[in-house]
């Protein structure tokens, strides 16, 4: 009888060697799931600039949006921010299409961009364009560089809204870094380190008045300064800004 007991209590630490760390991923599991089911929406803005229009052709695709403007030579794939509903970044996309540069709007699995860091495969395979350039807003920003710094042979350039770096990047390619001088949330620490890892043409820019938020259409963010200017105000001087570079 003993030895039976003995026996049970041995059993039941075998079992629990292996289901207390089951135990504890579920939870994790369970609370990244609730953290992530609270983002930021799009605002009526931004639902709005996915009509098409004269210039601008918006259409939903596998990978999200799809902002189809006059160029035929050059396409920026975006990565959206952490947290945030991608069809906030819209306006800045149908923008930018309208501009000379198509614009692919990548939806993430669960809002966050590390999730999905190799979504702009099939978009590049299509071998349409000429010219591929990537990049995005903050988190979606950095997720998209570490893509481009393994396939430099396919990406053109960089180009990062309130993000940076953090991978090395091929001298074949250009890097655009531009930010708002209210910005709180991106660290200038980090933009200073990913200068480090940036390409022989590199330009960096910061806008009067632009906060972290405002380059997308979601109202404001937690921990973000107040911004002097209007979002499409913000928005309309990084893309001419892009376009006098690409030009």
């Amino acid at each position: 009888m003993q030895d039976n007991v003995s026996d049970h209590k041995k059993f039941n630490k075998k079992h629990l060697i292996w289901i207390t760390p089951l135990v504890g991923i579920a939870v994790l599991v369970v609370v990244f799931l609730i953290y992530a089911s609270f983002y930021y929406h799009a605002d009526e803005t931004a639902i709005n600039a996915l009509a098409s229009d004269d210039l601008v052709k918006v259409s939903e695709t596998e990978y999200g949006w799809f902002f189809d403007g006059p160029s035929d030579e050059n396409i920026y794939i975006f990565y959206p921010g952490a947290k945030v509903e991608e069809t906030a970044y819209a306006p800045l996309l149908h923008q930018l299409a309208e501009n000379d540069m198509d614009a692919c709007l990548v939806k993430m699995p669960l809002r966050f961009a590390f999730l999905g860091m190799n979504k702009a495969e099939p978009i590049i395979q299509s071998g349409r364009y000429k010219h591929y350039y990537m990049g995005g807003h903050s988190l979606g920003g950095a997720m998209a560089a570490v893509y481009a710094a393994k396939h430099s042979e396919m990406i053109d350039g960089v180009i990062h809204f309130a993000s940076y770096s953090t991978k090395e990047l091929d001298d074949s390619m250009m890097e655009i870094v531009i930010y708002g001088t209210e910005d709180k949330i991106v660290s200038r620490k980090s933009i200073e380190e990913g200068r480090q890892m940036a390409p022989d043409r590199y330009y960096e820019y910061t806008i009067e008045g632009g906060n972290h938020a405002q380059f997308g259409n979601y109202g404001i963010q937690s921990g973000d300064g107040a911004a002097s200017v209007s979002a499409s105000e913000q928005q309309s001087e990084a893309i001419r800004l892009i376009t006098d570079i690409i030009k």
